[in-house]
């Protein structure tokens, strides 16, 4: 199912009434990441504030909706926006490492993969990661999901 089909099944089922949504994929390991919200384990994202500052990638808003899709393409699930916080990279805490339920879901964990994960993207357009960089930590809940 393509994000337009999931997107106007939900809007159909639980009669919502905006065509407002962005489709996209997880940066790494979209599949195994995709999984862990449709387990219901990861309930925050957290994406590097300086590409929305650039608008590389669309901004995220509080009750927002987004079409989770899989490394295919195919969309899997609709999660809203809860929670918008913006802070440096050194200062993202243990509570929000939890919520993105990856790996053993500790703050170690966190600032690894995603320190290699934000210096990919930032060497992308020639700029370098630092512990200082903002972050935009993301919570959302899922409100639809293919059965």
């Amino acid at each position: 199912m393509n994000a337009i089909e999931l997107w106007n099944e939900f809007k159909m089922k639980c009669n919502i009434d905006t065509d407002e949504y962005e489709a996209w994929a997880f940066g790494a390991s979209p599949d195994k990441l995709l999984d862990l919200v449709v387990q219901g384990k990861k309930r925050a994202t957290a994406s590097c504030n300086r590409l929305y500052e650039l608008n590389i990638d669309p901004l995220p808003e509080i009750g927002g909706y987004s079409v989770l899709l899989d490394s295919n393409g195919d969309a899997k699930c609709i999660i809203q926006t809860t929670s918008l916080t913006y802070v440096p990279f050194k200062e993202v805490d243990e509570v929000f490492a939890k919520k993105e339920g990856e790996g053993d879901e500790s703050l170690a964990y966190w600032r690894k993969v995603h320190k290699e994960f934000f210096t990919n993207c930032l060497n992308e357009i020639d700029e370098l990661f630092t512990e200082d960089m903002i972050v935009v930590c993301e919570e959302f809940k899922v409100v639809y999901k293919i059965i």
